[in-house]
């Protein structure tokens, strides 16, 4: 019984979050994730658990948060739209934001380690994090054995400067770049931004079709209703067959199903092949249903984590190795973007793309009051989805 509750609880209670962050404004500015974070530590740690009942759940636990990402990630994988991205368009300035946050991700490394060990592993988890979004955290959570512990405290901290980031740009960032870099956009001649209306159509296009698919990732509504849920089974049932293709080919590879390396850049190379299927791309509600996935991964994971067990003053250096990556991350994007000429509107809105995720991309567009940048910052968010777990994997093997 004790079971059943649990896992009713934690596939439920992401959907209450959601539907409460729809309704507040207050909320929805601290996202589902976080606040499941909250709800997860609060279970775990004050009297909702009785002493010694949420040891009995570790082992129900432990398989959910292997279970969830494995089947999410291919998921979200499937929603992207890999055939018709204008790579060219975006290419310097993904290539831009790539380089400096491995660049000074492996400078921070060195910087703030202090012989503590596993910290190639936090290294991994912040170039997966930041070139990437939360789905490659958590598979690189598995990817590279990282405890429950240091994974809470290494993602909570991202969420908390990655909002302080945010606002910085939408405070002064934004007109500062500005200063600094050329902005490339046509305007008549008040001043005010202006769109062709013939030569541009399929650019208004493009912007159309990222808002839909911006605005889609934003919702879980739909997932289980009649017209949408077998596109969800048919998903998770593509999902399944990657996983146990991926284990077999773990286990010609090394002799074990379970070798996390293999398993997950195998699951995302087959995960993007699959998005070609014809099928698959018309498939709407997948991304949503891998990201519902990830919610209940965060509320599972949070509520494993014991407070009194975190080591504080280690976590110090950790916290000031994740401000240094995106802060100086952006400076070394700036410089670059200047010696090759990227526009400042196409260099910040990458930095958001790759360090808070696609979502926030139209967020910041319209802060710019400048629509065209949207599409390039949705396909290097979406590529950088793709090429995370690479990095972070291989990042944080040549540090070991």
């Amino acid at each position: 019984m004790l079971q059943i509750l649990s896992l009713l609880f934690y596939f439920a209670f992401p959907a209450l979050i959601v539907f409460l962050c729809r309704k507040s404004v207050v909320l929805n500015k601290i996202g589902e994730i976080l606040l499941l974070y909250i709800v997860g530590i609060l279970v775990s740690n004050l009297v909702v658990f009785p002493l010694g009942l949420g040891e009995k759940l570790h082992g129900i636990q432990d398989a959910l948060t292997s279970v969830t990402i494995l089947l999410a990630f291919p998921m979200i994988l499937f929603g992207c739209d890999f055939k018709n991205w204008k790579l060219k368009k975006a290419i310097v300035a993904l290539c831009i934001g790539l380089v400096s946050v491995v660049v000074v991700d492996v400078i921070g490394f060195y910087i703030f380690n202090d012989n503590q060990t596993g910290f190639d592993k936090i290294a991994g988890l912040l170039v997966g994090v930041y070139t990437g979004g939360t789905p490659n955290l958590a598979s690189l959570k598995i990817a590279l054995d990282v405890d429950s512990e240091t994974y809470i405290f290494v993602h909570t901290f991202d969420m908390i400067i990655s909002f302080v980031y945010l606002v910085f740009l939408m405070l002064c960032g934004i007109k500062f770049f500005r200063v600094i870099l050329s902005r490339k956009v046509a305007r008549s001649q008040n001043h005010k931004v202006i769109e062709t209306h013939q030569s541009h159509c399929e650019d208004k296009q493009d912007v159309i079709d990222t808002y839909r698919i911006a605005n889609s990732q934003q919702s879980y509504s739909g997932i289980l209703s009649k017209k949408h849920f077998p596109e969800t089974i048919v998903a998770l049932g593509l999902s399944v067959m990657i996983i146990g293709i991926s284990m077999g080919i773990s286990y010609l590879i090394s002799g074990k199903v379970d070798n996390l390396l293999i398993l997950i850049l195998t699951m995302t190379t087959l995960s993007i092949a699959a998005s070609f299927l014809p099928f698959v791309k018309k498939n709407e509600k997948s991304y949503d249903a891998g990201m519902y996935l990830v919610l209940v991964f965060s509320l599972v994971v949070a509520s494993m984590v014991d407070v009194t067990a975190i080591d504080y003053r280690s976590g110090v250096n950790i916290i000031m190795y994740i401000t240094f990556v995106i802060f100086c991350s952006l400076v070394l994007s700036v410089i670059l973007a200047k010696i090759f000429k990227v526009d400042s509107d196409t260099m910040v809105i990458t930095s958001v793309a790759l360090v808070n995720s696609p979502l926030f991309v139209p967020m910041i567009a319209e802060s710019m009051k400048n629509k065209k940048v949207i599409i390039t910052g949705i396909t290097v968010g979406i590529i950088g989805y793709a090429v995370g777990n690479y990095l972070g994997i291989i990042v944080s093997e040549l540090l070991k």
